[in-house]
């Protein structure tokens, strides 16, 4: 397990790793645990890894693009492997594990709200905003049942509001009737059960 200290060292040495390999800067997207830790939105302590969902670039008029992998940059993969071998980390402490969740789409206005850190000249981390927490631990808490998803979304204390607009953008991923119940029934024990008639 990583704590805030182990993720600043991690990608810190990443950063140092990809200007020794020369490569072009990267941009990253990162969700979930870490994201919460670096940016102390909860008071979380661990988290099991980095979850990236994706990479963004900039346009030569200053707009920034989403660019969504599969499968990491050969050279940045490669770098990722270095740096858990020379901290003992697992070779997936940085993965793409959570890229389905933006297959329909990010919330809209993500990338406005990214809060970029940087670690030396070749990489910048976007770390994503208090409210997109929400909408994707919405969608991660019905996707996987109760645990460190719902724990996390009550510690960020969403209004109706918030869990409303995240509770729409999670049906946008996975329309099914199936989705739909688990998630209206999730937010009926949370406490949000007025939320569930206007979804």
């Amino acid at each position: 397990m990583l704590n805030k200290q182990d993720l600043e060292k991690a990608l810190n040495l990443l950063g140092k790793r990809l200007e020794l390999e020369n490569t072009e800067p990267f941009e990253i997207v990162v969700c979930g645990g870490s994201a919460l830790i670096i940016t102390g939105l909860i008071n979380r302590v661990f988290t099991k890894d980095v979850d990236l969902i994706g990479f963004i670039s900039k346009t030569d008029n200053g707009e920034f693009i989403f660019d969504e992998y599969n499968k990491l940059p050969e050279i940045f993969e490669k770098t990722v492997k270095q740096v858990a071998l020379d901290l003992g980390l697992s070779n997936d402490w940085l993965n793409t594990g959570p890229k389905d969740l933006v297959k329909q789409g990010l919330p809209q206005g993500l990338i406005s709200r990214l809060q970029p850190k940087q670690y030396g000249s070749k990489l910048i981390v976007h770390f994503i905003s208090r409210i997109d927490q929400i909408y994707f631990k919405v969608y991660a808490s019905v996707d996987s049942g109760p645990g460190r998803h719902v724990d996390d979304l009550l510690e960020l204390k969403p209004t109706s509001a918030e869990i409303e607009g995240a509770a729409k953008w999670a049906l946008t991923q996975d329309p099914s009737g199936n989705f739909k119940q688990i998630l209206k029934d999730m937010l009926e024990k949370l406490g949000y059960g007025p939320v569930v008639k206007r979804i």
